[in-house]
């Protein structure tokens, strides 16, 4: 009778791992004293041990930091597009470019994927371009496919999109079979060779010598993705744009410059021209996704940074060379044409809510574009057709306007 006024006077049994406790002065228990002992011990062994384990790795990499960057360099020459075979497409367009990539920007968005991947994706993308033909009607087919192999090569399982939704991005222009024929047909044109050294890749190697800096990163993964709308830098390295990207990054937000001995800081002046001169007008697409807090908002700093180039720019013509004050010259290498537009807008398109996708042009299934764009579509109805390769459009280049409609359209076998 007397364990229960025991039980009431002594609570702390309940810390014990045995019910039976000795009759003792220690109430707090031996058993869970060394069970919490233990627990302790462990995890101080586990903090030990991963500090450890981020010692070796940084040591590891500083050793074979060189080695890395070597085979990236190299793996960047094997990986580059043709431009000049992308020149010489038959049915797409440079005006087409942009269309695209507010799709797979949208899209990219949408799913939130790694921004690498999005970079791999439109790398595939232009390779099989210059390898293939490609019709109007399967461009953002193949911009799909793209990104879904990006997706699936190094970025999560969880966050790869599925072909149902794909398929209704496209507003189910193209058929579920479709799909998987265009990724297995990306795959064999570029023979499986899908390892390619990104420009986020190469950024991330230069900000890894600087203390972290999320506003500069930010900024510099706008500029890089605003250089995906122009063909002006399809045949520029990505390791050379990285670079570039951010000396206009640290220019455009005050920070210094690293020493230009160092490898991170060893920019192409001309292509940080080029890239200020693109400034002016992005893709809408591209200032909605980077007006967000999430993303440090560095499309409103740009626009922020380009009103003040204008109004010292109105300055300087107004003011006497002799009279200029010292203190607000322009530390950014900005050409006196970037006002002018260079990225080809949408006229005549309908507006568009923040959040909607904007499939490109296409010429099947989309009559209300084509109206206000004044296309007139070569060939109806969206059945697939493999791509020719480069050298066999030189023949279909000569052939008459109606050549598409009246050879028959193979399958592609499986």
């Amino acid at each position: 009778m007397a364990f229960p006024q025991q039980q009431q006077q002594f609570p702390a049994y309940g810390y014990c791992e045995s019910y039976f406790v000795e009759n003792s002065d220690d109430y707090e228990g031996v058993y869970a004293r060394a069970a919490a002992e233990r627990e302790r011990a462990r995890g101080a062994a586990k903090l030990r041990q991963k500090a450890l384990a981020e010692e070796l790795s940084r040591i590891t990499a500083d050793e074979y930091q060189e080695d890395v960057l070597d085979h990236m360099e190299h793996m960047e020459s094997e990986t580059m597009p043709d431009i000049q075979s992308i020149e010489i497409q038959t049915e797409i367009q440079w005006f087409m470019r942009p269309y695209l990539l507010d799709f797979l920007l949208e899209a990219h968005h949408a799913f939130q994927l790694l921004p690498e991947t999005l970079h791999l994706a439109v790398n595939l993308l232009d390779r099989y371009c210059s390898r293939r033909v490609v019709y109007k009607r399967h461009y953002q087919l193949v911009g799909c496919a793209s990104l879904l192999i990006a997706a699936k090569y190094g970025d999560r399982k969880d966050r790869v999109p599925t072909i149902r939704e794909l398929k209704s991005m496209c507003c189910s222009l193209y058929d579920d079979d479709m799909f998987t024929q265009m990724e297995w047909h990306v795959l064999q044109t570029l023979n499986w060779v899908i390892g390619h050294p990104t420009v986020t890749s190469f950024l991330q190697l230069a900000l890894t010598e600087i203390s972290f800096d999320p506003e500069l990163e930010h900024m510099s993964w706008y500029i890089t993705e605003l250089a995906l709308y122009h063909k002006e830098f399809i045949p520029i390295r990505p390791s050379v744009l990285a670079r570039s990207s951010l000396a206009l990054a640290r220019c455009i937000l005050n920070r210094s410059q690293p020493r230009f001995s160092d490898w991170s800081a060893r920019y192409d002046p001309q292509v940080v021209l080029n890239l200020s001169n693109f400034l002016q007008q992005p893709s809408q697409a591209l200032v909605r996704k980077y007006a967000s807090q999430h993303l440090s908002a560095v499309s409103t700093t740009i626009d922020m940074f380009l009103q003040r180039q204008s109004m010292l720019a109105q300055r300087s013509v107004q003011t006497p060379v002799n009279d200029v004050v010292m203190d607000v010259e322009i530390a950014a290498p900005v050409n006196s044409n970037y006002l002018n537009p260079q990225t080809p807008q949408k006229p005549g398109y309908p507006s568009v809510a923040v959040g909607v996708l904007t499939p490109p042009i296409t010429p099947d299934k989309d009559f209300h574009t084509h109206a206000a764009y004044g296309i007139n579509p070569s060939v109806q109805g969206t059945q697939y057709t493999p791509p020719h390769s480069v050298e066999q459009q030189h023949h279909m280049h000569f052939a008459a306007q109606s050549t598409y409609a009246q050879v028959p359209q193979p399958q592609l076998v499986h």
